[in-house]
């Protein structure tokens, strides 16, 4: 079991910034592929970026390219999402969520949520215009 909380949402103007950590306990992020995805009211979950487990590529949204950074720390257990140039259609609750694929070949993370078994409570991000 891992247990993911998120933090450091919040109301940001448009063109702001801000950086979402999410914090895991129970077992190592280390060993595996992390995501940061979002849901807007009435709409359904998308992905946003991920990191792979092994050499820490990352994948990104057309959306949030060049805008979006996922970052790992795995000393402190820790898998951050900084954003850049806020504008309010990035409006919503924001998820980080724990792949546990396991294979000795390389792994590139899925855009699909259904992949990922374990996921944080959400922080909200309001970018207003």
């Amino acid at each position: 079991q891992v247990q993911l909380v998120e933090s450091g949402g919040g109301v940001v103007q448009a063109g702001g910034s801000v950086r979402l950590s999410c914090a895991a306990s129970g077992r190592t992020l280390s060993s595996y592929t992390m995501g940061w995805f979002r849901q807007a009211p009435g709409k359904e979950r998308e992905f946003v970026a991920a990191i792979d487990r092994s050499v820490g590529k990352t994948y990104y949204a057309d959306s949030v390219k060049g805008r979006f950074t996922i970052s790992r720390d795995n000393a402190k257990n820790t898998v951050y999402l900084q954003m850049n140039s806020l504008k309010p259609e990035d409006t919503a609750v924001y998820h980080c969520a724990a792949d546990l694929h396991d294979s000795e070949s390389y792994y590139t993370p899925s855009a699909n949520p259904s992949a990922y078994a374990y996921w944080g409570q959400g922080t909200q991000v309001t970018v207003s215009s």
